[in-house]
């Protein structure tokens, strides 16, 4: 991996030097757009509305419009003069309990490597937050854009994973919602338990991108059929689709009993037997019943 930016954390008066990696690729398969006639691979060109002339990309700035129709031109200079341009520094701004922050604000995650020749403050850091489960709030300048960020800890290195602030974040509200009636007992008893049914450890490696692989193999025996083409492919028959229940109680009786069938996550069962076994005191009681049957022999010689 490559950095894309390199500064130090403020952390009071401790300075810690890092480098920034992105923590995440997308898997994706890439294409290019092409024409369907020929095959020739499409081009797209920057062209002036004014002028009708192509304009390489470094003859281009950037304009704002504002809702009155004002329009402003800025340019690389003008950017660059901004203060916040040339901030390499990332500082601790509070610690907050970890749970307090809504998933909904993560956006993208990087990993942060020591850049120096003695870690001890990035490993001290690292160790801290880690004991403290809380996470540090952060001010993260990145391609001339200030984020604030969320710096935690993930197998002993920190994690930097940007949030969005408050205004980006939609405040939506549905009259569907506002209409709908509360569920009865017995369907929240019904759904608690196929929940409770479906319920494992998270795995994230159990899991696949069926979409992607399916599209490999495709491409992959258009690559072996050698004329360029996805080779011809029988359609897979429609699932049958249930008529819509009316009955809620009913259809999460059938889920469940779908779950089961599948295999799905634990059973209460195995559940029950996992809390409740205990080896060391079947072993002990072994051992009791052993010594009790020495002492009934040395009585009865």
């Amino acid at each position: 991996m490559r950095s894309i930016w390199k500064g130090s954390i403020a952390f009071g008066l401790v300075n810690v030097p890092v480098k920034v990696y992105t923590a995440t690729e997308d898997h994706d398969i890439k294409f290019h757009q092409v024409h369907a006639k020929d095959g020739g691979r499409i081009k797209y060109d920057r062209v002036c509305t004014v002028c009708g002339q192509s304009v390489k990309f470094a003859d281009i700035d950037k304009q704002y419009e504002s809702a009155e129709g004002e329009k402003v031109v800025l340019t690389d200079d003008d950017f660059a003069k901004l203060p916040v341009a040339e901030k390499h520094e990332i500082p601790v701004l509070q610690f907050v309990p970890s749970e307090q922050i809504d998933p909904i604000f993560y956006d993208k995650t990087y990993y942060l490597e020591p850049d120096s020749t003695t870690p001890k403050a990035y490993v001290l850091l690292a160790a801290t937050l880690d004991r403290i489960d809380r996470t540090a709030l952060v001010h993260f300048t990145l391609r001339q854009k200030t984020r604030l960020a969320a710096m935690r800890v993930r197998d002993g290195m920190l994690v930097l994973q940007t949030l969005l602030w408050p205004d980006e974040v939609r405040s939506v509200s549905f009259e569907s919602l506002e209409e709908a009636k509360a569920p009865r007992p017995q369907e929240i008893k019904m759904a608690e338990t196929l929940v409770e049914s479906m319920s494992d450890d998270f795995d994230p490696g159990q899991f696949t991108d069926e979409y992607q692989v399916e599209l490999q193999r495709l491409l992959d025996e258009a690559i072996a059929h050698g004329d360029g083409k996805a080779p011809e492919r029988a359609e897979a028959p429609a699932e049958e689709s249930d008529a819509e229940v009316v009955d809620l109680v009913a259809a999460l009786q059938r889920s469940l009993e779908a779950s089961g069938s599948r295999g799905g996550g634990k059973t209460a069962d195995e559940k029950s037997t996992r809390k409740t076994s205990k080896p060391r005191k079947t072993t002990q009681s072994k051992t009791a019943q052993s010594k009790t049957a020495q002492k009934r022999t040395r009585k009865g010689a």
